[in-house]
């Protein structure tokens, strides 16, 4: 019985182990498959490193880039819709021509970023910092009844 008991306790623990290195390892894989592809449709770049990254065009529609690091990413003709930026950082980032459609920015880092002609129909802006943003034909609803 104790014997069980230990083989259940270092099972249980391997795959405690185990998990958070394969979830790194997906994202690592993604990340590769995004920048040589430019496509990673509904994938998952949880705390991804893209800073600096050219995403020109990229589809990442519905792609969890949650906490992901896109400081300085020129994200030019991107496809965003119902992505989630949560808690992102997009300091300096270039979003020229970007669909951020439904997409779910919460608590994201836009610090100094260039939002030109971007679509934010339904996004999620609560706790945003745009301190510094430069917007330029962007269209943001503020909360409420109409």
């Amino acid at each position: 019985m104790r014997s069980k008991l230990l083989t259940a306790v270092a099972l249980v623990s391997t795959l405690s182990f185990a998990a958070p290195a394969f979830a790194q390892s997906e994202v690592n894989s993604n990340v590769r498959r995004l920048i040589e592809t430019r496509e990673c449709y509904a994938c998952n770049l949880t705390g991804a490193n893209l800073q600096g990254a050219h995403l020109i065009g990229a589809d990442l529609r519905n792609a969890n880039l949650q906490g992901a690091n896109l400081k300085d990413a020129n994200l030019e003709g991107a496809d965003l819709t119902g992505a989630n930026l949560q808690s992102a950082n997009l300091t300096s980032a270039f979003i020229n021509s970007v669909s951020l459609n439904n997409a779910n920015m919460m608590n994201a880092n836009l610090t100094n970023a260039q939002f030109i002609s971007a679509e934010l129909d339904g996004a999620n802006l609560i706790g945003v910092n745009l301190a510094g943003a430069e917007l330029f034909n962007v269209n943001l609803g503020i909360g409420g009844e109409y």
